[in-house]
C-alpha cells in the first residue's frame, strides 16, 4: 500500500482485487449516452496489478479490455491497455487515485480521435468503488464516464 494513503483510501490493488461487478455509463456532448455493465478481475502480484474488464453494453456490443499496471514508486504506477496510447499514468492522490491516458475513439470519419481520459477512483463507504471519468480533446471536455463497482456476490 502507499505510504501516504490511508485505511480509508483507494488502493487500486487491493480495492479491485478479485472479482467485482460495474455499472456505469457514457455520456458525451453531443448527445451519445450508452449504459453497460462489467465483470472485473484484479490481480496483484506484488508489483504489477491486472485487471480484465468485460463490458456489456445496453445495445448488446461486448467488449474486453485488460489493464496492467506496474507500480514504478509508491502510489506511482505506469500502464498500458489494448487501446491506450503510449503509456497510463496512474497516482495515489490523498484518499483517491488517479488514471490518465489517452485513447483513439471511432469517428464518423473512419480515422478514429484521440483523446484523455482522467478517471478518479474512489471509495464510497459502503464496500463500492466510485470511478468519474472526464473525456478531453484538445483542453475540451467532451464526454464523461461514471462507473460504480462492487464486490461480485460469492
Amino acid at each position: 500500500m502507499p505510504d501516504d494513503a490511508g485505511g480509508d483510501a483507494f488502493v487500486i490493488e487491493r480495492d479491485l482485487a478479485g472479482a467485482h461487478v460495474a455499472r456505469g455509463e457514457f455520456k458525451s456532448i453531443t448527445g451519445v449516452h450508452r449504459t453497460f455493465t462489467a465483470q472485473l478481475t484484479g490481480t496483484w502480484d506484488g508489483e504489477t496489478f491486472i485487471l480484465v474488464e468485460d463490458f456489456v453494453y445496453d445495445d448488446g456490443e461486448k467488449d474486453k479490455k485488460t489493464w496492467k499496471l506496474q507500480r514504478v514508486a509508491p502510489g506511482e504506477y505506469s500502464g498500458t491497455r489494448e487501446d491506450v496510447v503510449g503509456t497510463a499514468r496512474g497516482y495515489q492522490d490523498g484518499r483517491a487515485f488517479r488514471l490518465e491516458y489517452d485513447v483513439v475513439l471511432p469517428s464518423e470519419n473512419g480515422k478514429g480521435r484521440k483523446v484523455r481520459f482522467r478517471d478518479v477512483l474512489a471509495k464510497d463507504g459502503d464496500g463500492r468503488v466510485l470511478n468519474t471519468a472526464t473525456v478531453g480533446w484538445f483542453g475540451l471536455r467532451v464526454g464523461s464516464v461514471s462507473l460504480v463497482m462492487e464486490p461480485a456476490a460469492e
